[in-house]
């Protein structure tokens, strides 16, 4: 059975959405850089220096992606945002 939404509902649905794609992120997020941990821990990387330049250079490079998430969730939030004022001016 399909729900119809009103137009109030979809924004609400988007939302929503955006929430679980959030989430989703997070815990992406924490698995790569547990991952990133171990790998960085482990003897024979720790032994090779090439290999722990690269998991130094990899480390520093994720660093920036949690301070741009909060940017894009409120970028995110204030379309759909926007995209209810425009709605509510056309009624």
């Amino acid at each position: 059975m399909k729900l119809k939404l009103n137009k109030r509902g979809q924004v609400f649905s988007q939302i929503q959405g955006l929430g679980v794609g959030i989430a989703g992120m997070v815990i992406v997020f924490a698995v790569v850089f547990l991952i990133m941990t171990q790998v960085g821990s482990n003897p024979q990387v720790k032994a090779d220096g090439n290999a722990t330049a690269a998991v130094l250079t990899l480390a520093n490079a994720t660093d920036d992606i949690p301070g741009w998430i909060p940017l894009v969730v409120i970028a995110i939030i204030g379309g759909i945002m926007l995209s209810l004022v425009a709605l509510f001016q056309r009624r």
